[in-house]
């Protein structure tokens, strides 16, 4: 276990020590009397409030703590203050169900494939019940059985199974056992009811072919040649603690349960002076949503972040594989459900990479080459969540941008067809008697925006076009337009600016056709070469970002109204964290992000917070099975009128910082990796 040597505390934000985790569990349990099954689902940094950090004194160190106590079925929430030792509140949650913890998972799954009528329902589909895998999913909130008590804490089991003892248990997403409905009480781990709704395919394990993605199963390519990133002098980046300072970038990175990677103090130095453009990024929730109308599936829609928890589920990453390159690792300090310190290592990777051409111009009349190279700083991790797999990309580059990107993989989740039979539209056949249902993925940001200061606006920006005449372009004539319109000869079109003025006006949904994008603007400062406010825009970078398919009305809406824009604003308020709710499983939905937007506070030169969504929509073909190639989606914030001139032409090239001509292409084969 981890030491304060080893995790060491030197700023407010820094994530929680083990011996702290251990501390706020000790205070705890001398000050109130806690059953034996009682359950930690999270102890972690209650992060000081602004006001706090922007005072004199250091903030007072403090621990968040939310329990589970199965004897009674009920849910606390409270604060410890580590400085004084002592339980500064403590709150009875009678409405809430907290994250599910990885005990349950376990529990879960052990409990229902011992029970003897799931067990006959997976014999019915030609398989054997002792090669079963059975995964918790979310139980939602509309779609429980009616004679199932909504108020126990639920989960709703899913199945797949092996073809043999020696498959590897990931190898069972290849046959899914639709029809079962498994519904488990997570306290008690009793299985409340077992649904058949019948069965689709007699024989899955004859029936359905086996798909393999590990390479001792695959015959591989013998043409790829090593590819080595290499830093022999390090790296250009400089950490103390939690601090990361590369190319002009400071930065702190925490880690949390629940958001996983949080993103601190992000500035840009200019002129000697680091000027804050963000105080805290991270990812707050993430959502699938299954469109696929079938009983057996159209009630999935778990929550990651708020039902299972992004940063619990994280990996540990492994050099050469998950990164490339010179990296430095950080780890996540974590409790189990116990209220022990739990470390996993290697959660988050901090490396350089080259990005291509950052500027160049070729001056033909003199045969002059002035060419760049763009390096970018990557902040990322990694989190399973069942079958998928999500990782998380932060891009710091020399120009001044950030990127935030999204990439999807792992395996997904499908159901069997009747053999011989295919389908299209609500699914998609990805192999024989095989389909994989359509679904939305929705990766919320929030970004607590401080650009030069914490009083901000946002403006929307489109492009708008100009008719052609005065009254509009007539065909047969081709007459002169009037010398007053602006658009005497057709091609001209302007960026229209929209400040919003209050929360209610402050959403929209993304618009290629229009080049849509926002501003997030300081008024109170201008750029002294333009005279225009300072600022960076937002602009959807890679993905489609689909409109969110459920209707008003739908449970799916009412739960995840949060994704009903694809950009909100709100006036940044320090209980206003989590998009979805505090407690979104088995919650009926309302609260969140579309309640707090009507308060309709304003956001015009207020200390404001952006959202953005992320929206996926998943059509799968074979190519996508059994392994889901990486599907990228992302956003940019670059600068605008944040500096005078382009702030990466003091980046240096090539010939300055290496010795071009030994790392030639026809030299690259004699060159000894070793030397």
């Amino acid at each position: 276990m981890g030491s304060e040597t080893e995790y060491p505390v030197g700023h407010p934000m820094d994530p929680l020590a083990p011996k702290e985790i251990d501390q706020a569990r000790e205070t705890l349990e001398s000050a109130k009397d806690l059953s034996e099954r009682t359950r930690y689902i999270e102890i972690v940094l209650d992060e000081p409030r602004k006001a706090e950090r922007r005072g004199e004194t250091t903030p007072e160190r403090r621990a968040k703590i939310v329990v589970r106590d199965k004897s009674e079925g009920e849910t606390y929430e409270g604060i410890v203050s580590l400085d004084e030792g002592a339980v500064l509140s403590w709150d009875h949650l009678p409405d809430a169900q907290p994250r599910m913890v990885g005990e349950e998972f376990v529990g879960v799954e052990e409990a229902v494939t011992a029970d003897e009528e799931f067990r006959e329902a997976v014999r019915k589909r030609g398989a054997d019940p002792d090669l079963a895998i059975v995964t918790a999913w979310s139980a939602g909130y509309d779609f429980v059985p009616g004679d199932i008590d909504r108020s126990r804490r639920l989960a709703h089991g899913v199945t797949w199974v092996k073809g043999d003892e020696d498959e590897q248990g990931a190898n069972a997403y290849n046959r899914p056992l639709s029809g079962i409905h498994a519904w488990v009480d997570l306290d008690d781990m009793e299985v409340l009811k077992v649904i058949d709704t019948g069965v689709t395919n007699p024989d899955v394990v004859g029936n359905m072919d086996t798909y393999h993605y590990r390479a001792e199963n695959r015959e591989l390519r013998d043409d790829l040649t090593p590819y080595n990133v290499v830093q022999p002098e390090g790296p250009s980046w400089e950490v103390d603690g939690r601090e990361i300072s590369w190319q002009k970038w400071n930065l702190r990175v925490g880690f949390n349960h629940r958001e996983g990677l949080v993103l601190h103090d992000v500035g840009y130095e200019d002129d000697g002076e680091v000027r804050s453009i963000i105080k805290r990024a991270s990812f707050p929730e993430v959502a699938a949503v299954y469109n696929d109308p079938d009983p057996d599936h159209y009630w999935k829609t778990p929550f990651d972040v708020g039902e299972y928890g992004l940063g619990r589920l994280a990996n540990s990453l492994t050099e050469g594989c998950d990164c490339l390159g010179y990296m430095h690792y950080f780890d996540a300090v974590m409790n189990d459900p116990e209220g022990n310190p739990s470390v996993i290592e290697n959660a988050i990777c901090v490396h350089e990479e080259d990005y291509g051409l950052l500027w160049k111009h070729h001056d033909w009349r003199v045969g002059d080459d002035e060419v760049r190279r763009n390096r970018r700083l990557v902040v990322s991790f990694i989190s399973t969540i069942g079958n998928y797999d999500f990782g998380f990309y932060w891009y710091f580059y020399q120009d001044g941008g950030i990127e935030a990107q999204v990439r999807l993989t792992g395996c997904n989740a499908t159901g069997p067809m009747p053999p011989g039979e295919t389908e299209s539209g609500y699914a998609e056949m990805v192999g024989p008697d095989h389909k994989s249902m359509i679904h939305q993925h929705v990766f919320t940001a929030r970004l607590d925006m401080a650009v030069d200061g914490t009083q901000n606006s946002v403006r929307q920006v489109d492009l708008e076009t100009v008719p052609y005449g005065p009254e509009g372009y007539d065909t047969d004539a081709h007459r002169e337009p009037d010398r007053q319109h602006p658009n005497r000869y057709g091609q001209a079109a302007y960026a229209s600016r929209e400040k919003y003025r209050t929360e209610t006006e402050a959403n929209a949904r993304s618009n290629p056709q229009s080049g849509r994008y926002w501003e997030i603007i300081n008024e109170n400062e201008l750029n002294d070469a333009t005279g225009q406010p300072i600022g960076y825009r937002l602009r959807h970078k890679n993905g489609d970002n689909t409109a969110f398919a459920p209707q008003a009305g739908s449970s799916d809406m009412n739960r995840l109204g949060l994704a009903d824009k694809h950009l909100w604003v709100t006036q940044h308020d320090e209980d206003e964290r989590f998009p979805a709710g505090e407690y979104p499983n088995q919650h009926p939905g309302g609260d969140g992000l579309p309640e707090w937007v009507e308060q309709d506070r304003s956001v015009e030169n207020e200390d404001v917070v952006v959202w953005y969504n992320l929206t996926q929509t998943h059509v799968s073909v074979p190519e996508d099975w059994p392994i889901l190639p990486a599907k990228m989606m992302s956003f940019k914030l670059e600068p605008a009128h944040f500096f005078e001139e382009n702030p990466a032409i003091d980046v240096p090239p090539e010939h300055e910082i290496k010795d071009v001509e030994r790392w030639t292409t026809d030299k690259q084969e004699s060159i000894d990796p070793d030397d």
